[in-house]
C-alpha cells in the first residue's frame, strides 16, 4: 500500500483534505496545531474495471487497491529549530513513498494565516530542507567513521557529502542536481526532501472554476511536480454523503469526480503506478505496481512465495476478457496468454499466476 504524507503551514487544510479524502475522522479547525498527533487513513482506490470484473465473474468479495493517508500537524517557521510542535512531525513521514505538499490558497478573514501558497512552498520547503541537513550531517559523520573498515561505503559517503552541500544551500533534494545513482544511495537514509513532492492548492470556491492563475505560479516553482488545485472544504463535506447525494453535490458546485479520483491519479502518475487484476468466483481484486515492474515483482505483490516460486503468468487485458466473459471461453479462444518472468505487466492485465514452492 502506497503511503502519503501530508505537510503544510497550521490551517492550509491538511485535515480537511484528510477527511475529503478518508471520508472523515480528523479534527478540522480553524486554529494553528489543531493536529498534534498523524491522524493515519485508508482510503479504496474506486476502479470501475474492477467492479466489471466481479460482476463479469460473480465474485463474493471485492477488494480495491488502497492508499494511506498521514496528516501530520503543522509545520511553522523556525520547526527545525523547536519551534511550534518542533521536528515531532518528522517521524510521521520519514517512510512515506511521498509527501504532499498543502498550500493554502482561500481567503477566510475567521482563519490566520497567509494566503499566498508560494509563501506557504517557502516556509514548508526551508523547513524540511534543514531537518534534512540536520539529518544528513549526523549520518554522514557516521558513515565516514564506517568507511574507514569498510570501502563499499564510498558511494553513501560521496551521496551524503553531495546532499549535504546542496541541502546546506536551503535547497531541497528534489530540486538539486543529485544523480539517480546518488538517490539510489541516499535512500537507507530517508531523508525527508529524496522523496516525490505532489501539492494540493487548496482553493477558494470563488477560484474553482478558473483555477490556472493560482495554480500556475506554484507549477512553475515546482516544476515537474504533481500540483492539484481542489476546494478541500466542499471536498470535506460532499466526501461525508452518499454516493448518490456525494455525486449531486459535486455536479452542481462544478467539482467533477471529486478529491480521490483526482488524487489517485495525480499520485499514481508521480509514483509511477499501474494496477493489475485478479479475478474469480471467491474474488475479485486490483493490485497496484510500478511501471516497469517483471512478472514474477508482480506476483511478489500477492505473496512473496508467488514471486520466489514464479513459473508463469496467465495474462489477458481486462477489456478482452469482459468481451468474452469468462476466463473459460477467453481460454478457448486462444486470448490468454502463458508469460515468462522477463514480461513486463501492463495496467489493465489480468493475471493468474502459476508458481510451485
Amino acid at each position: 500500500m502506497e503511503r502519503f504524507g501530508f505537510v503544510g503551514l497550521p490551517n492550509a487544510g491538511k485535515s480537511s483534505l484528510y477527511n475529503a479524502l478518508a471520508g472523515g475522522g480528523a479534527l478540522a479547525a480553524p486554529y494553528a496545531f489543531a493536529t498534534t498527533d498523524p491522524n493515519i487513513g485508508v482510503a479504496r482506490i474506486p476502479d470501475d474495471r474492477l467492479e466489471r470484473l466481479a460482476t463479469m465473474s460473480a465474485s463474493r468479495r471485492v477488494v480495491p487497491a488502497s492508499v494511506e493517508f498521514a496528516d501530520i500537524g503543522g509545520l511553522v517557521e523556525g520547526a527545525s529549530q523547536g519551534e511550534g510542535l518542533g521536528n515531532r512531525f518528522l517521524a510521521g513521514i520519514r517512510e512515506v513513498d511521498a509527501i504532499v505538499f498543502v498550500l493554502r490558497a482561500f481567503r477566510d478573514s475567521d482563519v490566520p494565516g497567509p494566503t499566498d501558497p508560494l509563501e506557504h512552498l517557502r516556509v514548508v520547503e526551508v523547513e524540511l530542507a534543514l531537518a534534512d541537513l540536520d539529518s544528513a550531517e549526523k549520518q554522514l559523520y557516521k558513515v565516514r567513521r564506517a568507511s574507514k573498515g569498510d570501502p563499499t561505503l564510498a558511494g553513501a559517503v560521496a551521496a551524503l557529502g553531495r546532499a549535504v552541500d546542496r541541502l546546506a544551500e536551503g535547497v531541497p533534494l528534489y530540486r538539486s542536481d543529485l544523480t539517480a545513482g546518488e538517490r539510489d544511495e541516499l535512500q537507507p537514509f530517508f531523508l525527508l526532501t529524496d522523496k516525490p513532492v505532489l501539492a494540493v492548492v487548496n482553493l477558494d470556491e470563488d477560484q474553482v472554476v478558473g483555477p490556472d492563475e493560482v495554480l500556475a505560479p506554484v507549477a512553475a516553482e515546482l516544476a515537474g511536480a504533481e500540483v492539484i488545485g481542489m476546494c478541500v472544504q466542499l471536498e470535506a463535506e460532499a466526501a461525508l454523503l452518499g454516493d448518490g447525494d456525494r455525486a449531486e453535490m459535486l455536479d452542481g458546485l462544478g467539482l467533477g469526480e471529486g478529491a480521490l479520483p483526482r488524487f489517485v491519479r495525480a499520485a499514481h502518475h508521480l509514483l509511477g503506478l499501474r494496477t493489475f487484476f485478479t479475478t474469480g468466483e471467491k474474488e475479485s481484486r486490483a493490485w497496484t505496481f510500478r511501471a516497469g515492474s517483471s512478472a514474477p515483482e508482480c506476483a511478489g505483490r500477492i505473496h512473496t512465495d508467488f514471486q520466489r516460486g514464479f513459473i508463469r503468468a496467465e495474462t489477458i487485458r481486462w477489456d478482452v476478457l469482459l468481451g468474452e466473459g469468462s476466463w473459460v471461453r477467453a481460454r478457448e479462444s486462444g486470448l490468454v496468454r502463458s508469460e515468462g518472468r522477463d514480461y513486463r505487466p501492463e495496467d489493465g492485465d489480468v493475471m493468474e499466476f502459476r508458481f510451485n514452492v
